[in-house]
């Protein structure tokens, strides 16, 4: 290989590198970002699974209620 042909091959590798640190980069804010949003769809779903009990939990007492005034109807 010519000196010239071993430059040009280096500078290749240098914007390769380049471009591959400033993947990495983005690659970690990515992930920071899926690791977050994980996070809330986690606390969503605990949310979503308390209003799904406290709704069984009215609709039993209003079942309750509704037998002990006899306003259940007939089925």
């Amino acid at each position: 290989m010519t000196n010239e042909t071993a430059s040009l091959v280096l500078e290749h590798l240098r914007v390769i590198r380049a471009d591959i640190s400033a993947l990495k980069d983005d690659m970690r804010g990515v992930l920071s970002e899926q690791s977050a949003f994980r996070h809330d769809m986690h606390a969503q779903s605990i949310r979503i699974q308390q209003v799904q009990e406290d709704v069984a939990s009215v609709k039993l007492r209003l079942d309750r209620i509704e037998r002990r005034f006899d306003l259940v109807d007939a089925k």
